[in-house]
């Protein structure tokens, strides 16, 4: 599993956008900038669009003013879903929504999760880390859905 220290892994995110589905790399996210990105398990998902997005979108600018370049929520979703999602939440222009829709990049940061047994296959687990120019420097992976969501971002605007 990644950790604090280590380097983002290459990878391409996709996003759809007013042109169509881009192919966003690892590197235009992160290099130069200091990103804060969550995981989730899925989009539309009721911890996750009740508590865990909500709050990230509530605290963006608190986030800017710290010095946070952006905001990343990604997710083993299409980047169908991660659009429309971002669109109920009102997400746009605070939080970028890029969807890893095959986990490439969440297996290759160890933070895949077998969702089998609901019915989702692999998944994200859900996390929370600041990335400045690609390295990690602070890292929350729960393992209770519950224990950390509704307070993740502040968490993170703790330790930034």
């Amino acid at each position: 599993m990644i950790k604090v220290g280590d380097k983002i892994p290459s990878a391409n995110f996709q996003e759809l956008t007013d042109s169509g589905i881009d192919q966003v790399s690892t590197d235009s996210v992160f290099k130069g900038k200091k990103v804060v990105m969550f995981g989730i398990p899925g989009a539309f998902t009721p911890v996750c669009s009740e508590q865990h997005l909500p709050g990230y979108v509530k605290k963006a600018k608190q986030l800017a003013d710290k010095g946070v370049d952006a905001i990343v929520c990604m997710a083993v979703n299409d980047p169908f879903v991660m659009k429309t999602w971002g669109d109920s939440q009102n997400a746009h222009g605070k939080v970028r929504l890029l969807a890893d829709g095959n986990a490439e990049l969440t297996k290759a940061m160890g933070l895949d999760l077998d969702a089998s047994g609901f019915g989702m296959s692999t998944r994200c687990h859900r996390f929370s880390m600041v990335v400045e120019d690609g390295k990690v420097t602070k890292l929350h992976v729960q393992d209770n859905p519950l224990e950390l969501s509704g307070a993740a971002c502040e968490v993170i605007l703790g330790e930034i």
